[in-house]
Order: structure tokens, then C-alpha cells, then sequence
């Protein structure tokens, strides 16, 4: 096991949640199940949440993942009846058109709405890892063209991602829930990008990428079916972005 990496996992959670009880974002997925089951391991009183549309991706991967941590879990339906109406007030509210913002943005105001009615006031989530770790799709394309090409897009991606929580937390500071990144924290950061480009993607062909986090979960005792599991953004497995396209077509 990676024992560096998962010191400076813990080390960064614990910078950054001071609350010992804490909802996780939760999909099921490598990220936020690893995140899961350090926090708990960590002595915090965890909830995972789970929010999407009926049948999405998300909750009936993360009803599947949690058969096996056996953690308490709350899960949200988005009603789709009124989902323009929040996806309108949360376009208002943080002012852009960046269509990945509004999506992040209203994924996370269904989770803090859920949080506050779990009596949680701190969420915490795995956002910084794909971005560190080489998850998303885009990197492909970059390691192509060299590393160079990887950690420019890597800083200019946490650029992104660190601006984007600061609206997000706009949006759920409504319920009074707080979203904490530990993973996005500057210690963690410069820690991670010191990790070699070859152990977190693999060339041009790699589908899976994120290979340390994978292999660091795989030994943490992470179910199999997450730590394998191939990256699908919070928008897309929760139905968020289908829903907010079409929303915008009938508008």
C-alpha cells in the first residue's frame, strides 16, 4: 500500500474538517468511497449522501456500494417537476453560463438540501482527485502530447475546480451546509503533483487512469466493484446534465 499517500489523505482531512459528524458526497464510485471509508475509519460520524433522478446511474451504483460498507445513507430523487425552477434560481445566483458550474452547482444544492435534512451542516467531498489523479477523459489527450501538456492541464483544471467550489458554497450556504474539499487543500495539492505522471495514467489508451488512488483503495479494503470502477462526473451519473440540456431546449 501506498502508505505516504494515505498519511497525507488523513493529513488532509484532517487540515480541513473540524465537525466530527460530516455528510459524504457519495456515488459510489473510487473517489467518494475511498474518502468514506478513511473519514469513518478517522473516527467521524459519517452519513453518505446521494442525490440524482429516479433510476440514475449514481443511485443505483451507490445503493449497490453501500450493501457492502453497510454506512448510513440517505438518498434524494430530484423532482423533475420542479428541477428548472432550481436549476433557474442557481443560474441567477452564481452568474455564468459555464454549463459544468450550474451543473456541479445544482448537484450540490439537492446535496446540502439532503444534508440539512440530516440535521449536517459540513459535507465533505472527493472533488480535487481527478483532477490530481488524471481521471478525467481530457487527460488522454494531454499525456499525448507530453507531461508538460498533463500539468498544465492539471493546474489549469484545479484553477477551475477551486473557483467553482467557492460558488458552490454560495449555492448551499442557503441550507447552511458548508462543502469541504480536503483533497483541493494547498498541502495536498503540491504533495500529489509530486507523484509521477506514469502512476496515475497509463498513455493515450488508458480508460481507467487514477491507477494510484485505484491501487491505494484496492489495499484499503475499498469494495473491488468501486475501486475498478470507470469515472462517470457527478452531472452525467445523477442525470443532471441530460436534464438541464432539455430543460434549456423548452425554455
Amino acid at each position: 500500500m501506498n502508505e505516504q499517500l494515505l498519511t497525507e489523505m488523513q493529513n488532509a482531512v484532517k487540515e480541513t474538517i473540524s465537525d466530527k459528524k460530516i455528510g459524504v458526497a457519495f456515488s459510489g464510485g473510487v473517489d467518494s468511497t475511498l474518502l468514506a471509508k478513511l473519514v469513518k475509519d478517522m473516527g467521524y460520524d459519517i452519513h453518505l449522501l446521494t442525490i440524482g433522478f429516479h433510476d440514475s446511474h449514481d443511485i443505483n451504483f451507490a445503493k449497490e456500494v453501500n450493501q457492502l460498507l453497510n454506512l448510513p445513507h440517505s438518498i434524494s430523487e430530484i423532482d423533475p417537476e420542479k428541477f428548472k425552477e432550481v436549476s433557474d434560481k442557481i443560474h441567477q445566483l452564481i452568474k455564468t453560463d459555464n454549463l459544468s458550474w450550474n451543473e456541479n452547482s445544482i448537484a450540490f444544492y439537492y446535496v446540502a438540501k439532503l444534508a440539512q435534512k440530516n440535521g449536517l451542516n459540513t459535507v465533505v467531498t472527493a472533488n480535487g482527485i481527478d483532477e490530481l489523479f488524471c481521471g478525467y477523459n481530457s487527460y488522454r489527450e494531454a499525456i499525448e502530447t507530453g507531461e508538460d501538456e498533463v500539468m498544465k492541464m492539471m493546474n489549469e483544471k484545479l484553477k477551475n475546480e477551486g473557483e467553482m467550489m467557492v460558488a458552490v458554497n454560495a449555492v448551499t450556504a442557503e441550507f447552511g451546509v458548508r462543502m469541504v474539499q480536503p483533497f483541493l487543500s494547498p498541502s495536498f495539492i503540491d504533495y500529489a503533483k509530486k507523484i509521477p505522471v506514469s502512476e496515475k495514467i497509463h498513455g493515450p489508451d488508458d480508460m481507467k487512469r487514477k491507477h494510484a488512488i485505484r491501487e491505494l483503495a484496492m489495499d484499503y479494503g475499498v469494495p473491488e466493484v468501486a475501486a475498478q470502477k470507470q469515472k462517470k462526473a457527478l452531472q452525467y451519473g445523477s442525470q443532471i446534465h441530460k436534464s438541464l440540456l432539455k430543460s434549456r431546449k423548452t425554455s
